[in-house]
């Protein structure tokens, strides 16, 4: 395609620099998330020991992190997860693997954005203590759309966007852990109920497993960029240092908040799962330490916090399945692009569909319901792939451009293989009765016969020949790293540079 051709037909373009990217990352980790899960955390583990799960979801996080920067770095694709499985598994399986991803990433991404929602009303409630039921499932779907609408619009704009919502965040964030200070007892964060650490005991390893859920749950989002890699601006720099710089901003952040906050209120309390300090925790530190007008004022900036996070998760979500149905492996209407303002149309408005399903789920159930039957689904088809997809392409594919290398290799993925394997295994015990681990299996099946009956009306395989296309290791490096400006049209009479072509 030629520079003018670029020009007339709609694409994505690179358009986000470090510090959007950063941002984006960080305001689709934070959100909602620490506000709700803090109490959740705490009971998880059975009391302030539930410190650890911030720093071990933290050091999972970085592991696996380290995985999506050196896939990110070499392949910045549109998509992420499913890019790096459609390279790496086409040898064997052909396009198996990266089916089984966008069938089970257009049900997981959204659901978890379903769980911003819940905590946006849960926190509105606050404010709005008479809320009804109905009402509440109103304010919710209404979000919803008004987060789509915001959506439909230019990348540019978005990430602009992003960054004041960023500013918001962050300062939401340190005014809560400001006031939880101001009023610090040190005395109730430490004080441990009897075998807090007794690594003998199941109980300890069952709380472990729970707690460790939420902590990663808390920090999904560091890999945001790695699905807009096709609009990231030097994406061998940029999507590795967005990545690593999230993660360890929000641990110390996450630390902060959780230590803040048990030192005003006492973590006997949040046991009780109908209680305020349950919650709306956030809210109640700043009613005990600077009044009942600082907590509403600051309520109202949790929720634009809470609304932020979705957005960003929708924004990278909804461009999953546009590489997958551009190379045929899912429905054609999902490669369709907005004419004027380019970004997926089909997708967007799909991932606020299941958003919006989700969140009546969440209603219906509990928030904790979500986050375990969505974790277990996403182990298997997204992190653990995504760890041999490192070794598969390093071994297939040696001579692949190559930005970012994992520090210390191979390390990384084998600590956070075992971190996911703790929080598969342990599923079952921390959702009793709702088989996370059976519905997950059965989820990865019924998509394996979706797999076999699209294959076979395609004639892929194992019913056609399988269709090696090693994509990245055959491109131009320097086009992986054009910004949007390298691609303006030449002046009139003007001569355009061959790296200027696409």
């Amino acid at each position: 395609m030629t520079t003018s051709e670029v020009h007339t037909h709609p694409h994505l373009r690179r358009r986000i620099g470090i510090g959007q990217a950063t941002a984006i990352n960080m305001s689709q980790m934070c959100g909602i998330g620490p506000f709700i899960t803090i109490p959740a955390m705490v009971v998880a583990f059975g009391g302030p020991q539930a410190i650890m799960g911030w720093v071990f979801g933290a050091l999972l996080a970085l592991c696996d992190g380290l995985v999506w920067a050196e896939l990110g770095a070499a392949m910045p694709g549109s998509g992420g997860t499913y890019v790096y499985l459609r390279e790496a598994f086409q040898y064997r399986t052909g396009r198996l693997m990266p089916f089984l991803f966008v069938w089970t990433a257009i049900l997981f991404i959204p659901l978890i954005m379903s769980t911003g929602v819940y905590g946006f009303v849960s926190y509105l409630t606050y404010l709005w203590p008479s809320m009804t039921t109905a009402e509440s499932y109103v304010v919710g779907l209404v979000a919803i759309v008004v987060i789509v609408t915001l959506l439909w619009r230019r990348i540019d704009s978005i990430g602009r966007m992003a960054q004041v919502l960023w500013v918001v965040m962050i300062l939401t964030l340190l005014s809560v852990i400001a006031a939880a200070f101001t009023h610090f007892d040190a005395g109730q964060v430490f004080t441990f109920p009897p075998h807090a650490f007794d690594i003998t005991r199941g109980s300890f390893w069952i709380g472990f497993a729970g707690g460790l859920t939420v902590g990663v749950y808390d920090y999904l989002g560091y890999n945001t960029t790695a699905y807009l890699g096709a609009e990231i601006k030097q994406p061998g720099r940029v999507i590795p240092r967005s990545i690593i710089y999230a993660i360890l901003a929000m641990m110390v952040v996450y630390l902060a908040m959780q230590v803040g906050i048990l030192g005003v209120v006492d973590w006997h309390e949040m046991l009780d799962t109908e209680s305020q300090a349950y919650s709306s925790v956030a809210s109640l530190v700043l009613e005990r330490t600077l009044g009942g007008t600082a907590a509403k004022v600051v309520t109202v900036f949790i929720l634009v916090t809470a609304f932020t996070s979705v957005l960003a998760g929708l924004l990278a979500g909804s461009r999953v399945p546009y590489d997958a149905a551009r190379d045929g492996v899912f429905f054609r209407s999902f490669a369709r692009l907005h004419p004027r303002h380019e970004f997926p149309t089909i997708g967007l408005l799909t991932m606020g569909v299941v958003t919006a399903a989700g969140f009546v789920i969440g209603q219906l159930t509990s928030l904790t319901v979500l986050i375990q039957l969505l974790t277990v689904v996403m182990v298997l088809v997204q992190a653990l792939a995504q760890i041999v997809a490192v070794t598969v392409l390093r071994r297939r594919q040696p001579d692949l451009r190559r930005p970012y290398k994992m520090f210390l290799y191979p390390l990384p993925g084998i600590l956070a293989g075992l971190g996911w394997l703790v929080i598969y295994g342990y599923a079952d015990e921390n959702a009793p009765g709702l088989h996370p681990i059976e519905l997950s299996l059965l989820w990865v099946v019924v998509g394996a016969g979706a797999f076999l009956l699209w294959a076979r009306s395609k004639r892929e395989w194992p019913f056609g020949p399988k269709h090696i296309e090693e994509r990245y290791l055959n491109a131009d490096p320097r086009l992986l790293e054009l910004d949007e400006e390298d691609l303006e049209p030449a002046a009139p009479g003007g001569d355009v540079p061959a790296e200027r072509r696409a």
